[in-house]
């Protein structure tokens, strides 16, 4: 596997596709569909064909946490200066750990960066691939008008 670079000047997302440009696997979807909780990789991987094939026949965004450079303008969540998702995530969600997560990408983080432990304490719970939400998750998901 090859291990990822997480020191780029421009923040990561914690929340992409694997197709984006430079993304990364940095967790496993773990628990239940209910109760979802991502486990952290000790080193973040780049997204390759082989990775992408051990999901097989499942999406990759079922099972695994993906970070990328941040798109800024170019994302739905962004406001121009603010990641709007990890703001609603921040204000909706409960927190869901105790203590902060081992994460390798933390220093990198827009989410880090932007909202620090709060985000942090809420993180295990994101997933990209939600079949049914609840209309809390709808709220957080759902771009700014």
């Amino acid at each position: 596997m090859k291990k990822a670079n997480t020191t780029n000047a421009q923040p990561l997302c914690p929340s992409v596709q694997p197709e984006m440009a430079q993304s990364l696997v940095f967790g496993v979807v773990n628990g239940t569909v209910e109760e979802p909780r991502v486990g952290y990789l000790a080193e973040p991987q780049l997204v390759t064909d082989e990775i992408l094939a051990l999901c097989d026949p499942v999406k990759p965004t079922e099972v695994f946490r993906l970070a990328a450079p941040c798109a800024g303008s170019g994302c739905k969540h962004f406001d121009g200066s603010n990641c709007r998702l990890v703001e609603r995530t921040v204000q909706l969600l409960p927190e869901v750990v105790d203590v902060l997560s081992p994460c390798s990408i933390r220093p990198s983080c827009r989410w880090w960066q932007q909202e620090g432990k709060a985000a942090c304490m809420r993180c295990p719970q994101i997933v990209t691939e939600i079949y049914q939400p609840t209309e809390q998750q709808r709220q957080v998901a759902a771009p700014a008008d």
